[in-house]
């Protein structure tokens, strides 16, 4: 039987006034209510400062004028970006997103043997917000020379090269275990406790290469103090031009790039999370937010769930047989 929208309003609006019980809505009036009804609570995984929580400051204010509704950034660092991306998978309010990075979406899986979510069905992807490919950069011994003569001299050097990153199961760590394998080079790996300690111990002759953040590493490369080899990405990133790319040096099949994302809880309502990718699709795609990305050292790609969930399908895809070969660990 088809009930008139505003007849069964009125009939609730006179079941109230005389005191009765009112049924619940269905849940096709449900889907249609307005929403949402209080705050976004925005959950980085990520200290204050660091890219994911500038990325979610950028897009927290537009999106909050966009729904109608504060938009309120909440950092839960920790286990690297695992602790936020537990706390938004157990979030039942209805009102909480978060912004992840990849590596609690396709990566921690396979490196955490008591992960208390599962990134496969915890999730739901709302937008990809920003990629970017990691430098490979060394000290200046393989300066000026071509490509082809720099990798035959780390393959003849071996083990007696080392390479830095920001710990095990990181993208910088990730990214050369994958590489090595590519062109056939094998340094050490050496764990950090940030980006500018790598940096220092390349300077000082420590370690003689790593991964690294283009924005991180561009200045020092144009000052001259580090060489940069090339980008991770398969094809050529407009966020570092002029270097080549990994099929440029042969490593055919690389493409390690670090990435964010709006996910949301699997059991927020489809057309809460379609609202939700609608908005931030605009205001991913508008000009100026773009550039502001840009000059935090990220591309915007299509940042709709569909593209997001390809990323994630393959970026797993790639991590999960990586670390398997490798027996890579973190418990």
């Amino acid at each position: 039987m088809n009930t008139h929208p505003k007849r069964t309003f009125l009939a609730r609006a006179g079941l109230l006034a005389l005191g009765l019980a009112v049924p619940p809505l269905s849940a096709s009036a449900q889907s249609t209510a307005p929403w949402p009804t209080k705050p976004i609570r925005l959950v980085v995984g990520y200290p204050s400062g660091s890219s994911p929580d500038m990325q979610a400051r950028l897009i927290a204010d537009p999106l909050s004028r966009a729904l109608g509704q504060p938009v309120v950034v909440e950092n839960r660092p920790g286990a690297s970006g695992n602790i936020g991306a537990d706390l938004l998978a157990r979030a039942d309010d209805g009102h909480t997103i978060g912004v992840i990075g990849n590596g609690p979406l396709t990566s921690s899986k396979y490196l955490y043997t008591k992960l208390p979510y599962d990134p496969a069905t915890a999730f739901a992807p709302i937008a990809l917000i920003g990629a970017a490919p990691l430098v490979w950069v060394t000290n200046k011994a393989g300066a000026e020379r071509p490509i082809a003569e720099v990798l035959k001299q780390m393959r003849a050097d071996g083990d007696k090269l080392s390479y830095g990153s920001i710990g095990p199961g990181s993208g910088g760590h990730l990214g050369m275990e994958l590489l090595k394998q590519a062109v056939g080079i094998n340094p050490l790996h050496v764990p950090f406790n940030g980006g500018p300690p790598i940096i220092n111990a390349i300077l000082g002759g420590h370690i003689q290469m790593s991964l690294l953040p283009a924005s991180t590493v561009n200045p020092l490369v144009q000052a001259g103090k580090l060489e940069a080899v090339a980008v991770t990405s398969a094809r050529r990133s407009p966020l570092a031009p002029t270097l080549p790319s990994m099929e440029d040096i042969g490593a055919q099949g690389v493409n390690i790039e670090v990435w964010n994302a709006v996910m949301a809880p699997a059991s927020m309502p489809a057309a809460h999370q379609a609202l939700l990718s609608s908005e931030l699709g605009k205001i991913l795609n508008q000009r100026e937010m773009r550039q502001k990305l840009f000059q935090q050292g990220w591309r915007v790609d299509d940042p709709s769930p569909k593209s997001l969930s390809a990323r994630i399908a393959q970026d797993t895809a790639t991590y999960r047989d990586l670390i398997a070969r490798n027996k890579i660990r973190i418990d």
